[in-house]
């Protein structure tokens, strides 16, 4: 009887062992989100930093393209605004879809394209892009990692009492992306 209490109270012990580590192993998981989150927050806030200068620099060109510039400047607000992970997907994209066009405007003006400032801004532009799609990829990394962590068993019935749950994943959707490439091998 005694050895039977002994190993009744060794596996209490090691299962109690095994919640406190699993409980807070979701805790350092969380947590990475944050921080992971919060390195795509950065990024994005010197991106909107940037847009207003870019605007700038093109609309002294090409000041008949208001609608252009309207648009990105509206874009730019609601991203700034943007509160969930969610609505700030959906208000960088659309951003991303602004920048593009008033990047489209400044094709048509070589003298532009041609300008130091210009050109530092597309620059600065491009690389915050980069460290945007970096973060992002650490971040849903970690997001992946942790909703994994919280759903299997028996992780799931510690991460219900905790009331830990899933993190949505940060995507910014790309249209041109998305769209199948058209080809056409006719001579017509």
């Amino acid at each position: 009887m005694t050895i039977a209490l002994i190993v009744i109270g060794v596996i209490i012990v090691i299962g109690v062992i095994y919640w406190i580590a699993k409980r807070n192993s979701f805790i350092a998981a969380r947590n990475r989100i944050e921080e992971s989150w919060s390195g795509i927050d950065v990024q994005l806030k010197r991106r909107h930093d940037l847009v207003p200068n870019l605007v700038e620099t093109v609309k002294g060109y090409a000041a008949h393209e208001s609608q252009t510039f309207e648009k990105t400047t509206q874009a730019r607000a609601a991203a700034m605004q943007a509160q969930s992970v969610e609505e700030t997907a959906k208000a960088e994209q659309q951003l991303t879809q602004a920048l593009a066009d008033v990047k489209a405007v400044a094709e048509n003006y070589p003298e532009l394209r041609a300008t130091e400032n210009f050109q530092q801004l597309s620059r600065n532009l491009s690389e915050l892009e980069d460290e945007i799609q970096a973060s992002r990829r650490i971040y849903n990394s970690n997001v992946q990692s942790y909703n994994t962590d919280i759903e299997q068993f028996p992780g799931s019935v510690i991460a219900n009492q905790g009331n830990f749950t899933a993190r949505e994943f940060f995507e910014i959707e790309d249209a041109a992306e998305r769209e199948p490439v058209s080809v056409n091998f006719s001579d017509s």
